[in-house]
């Protein structure tokens, strides 16, 4: 056996569950989740997917076909963003060259780099929409819009401070999706 039982045992005591609430959540009869956490049963199809569901986790993530735990790449790849201090649009490129690389290969990377990759897109056009209609009014001589500016600082300071937390957090075991998630442009 690939040892799902004790991934599932690990993450269900990650989430704070107990064996008869993983049961209860994904409707699994509570033997069935005693016995492939102990080894002795593999999950497959619907219950796999059922315990999954209720743990949050994606079923390739649990049977690991080939991918490896790497937190190190996860970091840089939290911190790859902040190139775009010295590149234009290098919030999206870089990190999009990292995900695109090894997103079928580290645990995690798949869903963590569409949700920052998403977060990236959305930035990218809220930025450049601020600081764009700012510099139009500014031309034009229209001073209701000098609030954009702070806006746009704002938005900066903010793409330079989540990379830094996340990168963090995912040091200290809280890899995820943690970016907002206001649109879903990758998947």
């Amino acid at each position: 056996m690939n040892e799902i039982g004790k991934k599932i045992k690990e993450v269900r005591k990650k989430k704070g569950l107990s064996q008869e609430e993983l049961a209860e959540y994904s409707k699994v009869n509570l033997r069935t989740i005693q016995r492939i956490e102990n080894d002795e049963n593999e999950p497959r199809g619907k219950t796999l997917s059922l315990i999954c569901d209720v743990l949050d986790i994606n079923t390739e993530d649990i049977l690991d076909y080939g991918k490896y735990e790497d937190k190190s790449y996860l970091i840089v790849f939290h911190l790859s963003v902040i190139v775009f201090l010295a590149i234009p649009l290098g919030n999206i490129i870089l990190p999009l060259i990292l995900w695109v690389n090894k997103k079928d290969k580290i645990i995690g990377l798949k869903e963590i780099g569409a949700n920052l990759l998403n977060f990236q897109i959305v930035w990218t056009i809220l930025a450049f929409v601020s600081i764009a209609i700012f510099g139009i009014s500014k031309i034009m001589h229209y001073g209701q819009f000098s609030i954009l500016l702070y806006i746009f600082i704002a938005l900066y300071i903010l793409n330079i401070v989540l990379p830094i937390i996340f990168a963090i957090k995912t040091k200290n075991e809280k890899a995820g999706k943690l970016y907002p998630n206001l649109i879903k442009v990758i998947s």
